[in-house]
């Protein structure tokens, strides 16, 4: 065959293949303009342990939609969907879609908490971002507490990073705390409570003594346990009693009774 004839074969070809979809696309667009939407298929994304959000909760928040049951397909507005779905403080992502058979599919993965902040007036959640969300009235995560006098306390319901950049680098600190404990099972084993003293310096309280470990601002984590380490291992057996011991500075361990 001719290379002018292959050409004009294969453009031909091409050209009946893209004919063919385009019919095809307007005929299934011609069908979802005829299909209503039947109702919501909800489905939790994640594996996450404890689910603050249930499939229940997601038909319930499309309430703020107003009327989607009977619409037409083409009519759903997907996008308004997932504003509404993601606006929820314990929703990391939703993805919502529609199929040919008239359901209004809607996924969401929701926010991991890795530490929770109880002050005074109210606690909240921070996520390994650094993203605070209110706690959640259906289930309670078991994740580590910090609390006290804490120098960051949003507003009730508030969501997002903390207001100030100081606010943002002490949350941020003390989730390098959280971090560093939840790698290292055998201090997440001694440490039963991580308070928070006026300025934003940590006391950690470990679940068997009646030492306060004075750990001041949480910076220099590493250090800090290695003189906690030679606490427990050179000093305590030789003298019971300690009421704090303060590790906060290099080089010094000063026990007090």
């Amino acid at each position: 065959m001719k290379p002018v004839v292959r050409y004009i074969v294969a453009a031909s070809a091409v050209t009946a293949c893209l004919f063919l979809w385009l019919l095809g696309d307007r005929m299934a667009a011609g069908a979802r303009h005829e299909v209503t939407c039947k109702g919501v298929d909800a489905v939790i994304a994640d594996s996450l342990e404890r689910k603050f959000i249930t499939p229940d909760d997601i038909r319930d928040w499309m309430k703020d939609y107003g009327t989607y049951v009977g619409l037409r397909l083409d009519s759903v507005d997907l996008r308004r969907v997932e504003t509404i779905i993601d606006a929820k403080s314990a929703v990391r992502k939703s993805q919502a879609w529609l199929t040919d058979d008239g359901l209004l599919h809607v996924s969401v993965t929701q926010r991991e908490p890795v530490v929770r902040f109880q002050g005074p007036s109210g606690g909240f959640y921070a996520d390994r971002e650094g993203f605070l969300f209110p706690l959640q009235s259906r289930h309670t995560a078991r994740v580590p507490v910090v609390d006290g006098a804490l120098p960051i306390q949003p507003e009730k319901d508030f969501k997002g990073e903390a207001g100030t950049e100081a606010e943002r680098r002490w949350v941020e600190s003390v989730l390098a705390l959280v971090r560093y404990l939840g790698a290292r099972p055998e201090w997440a084993g001694i440490v039963g409570q991580i308070n928070v003293r006026k300025g934003g310096e940590i006391v950690l309280i470990p679940r068997e003594g009646q030492e306060r470990f004075l750990f001041g601002h949480p910076t220099d984590i590493d250090a800090k346990f290695s003189r906690i380490r030679k606490y427990y291992e050179g000093i305590a057996p030789l003298e019971n009693g300690y009421r704090t011991v303060d590790v906060r500075f290099d080089g010094q361990i000063v026990c007090k009774k």
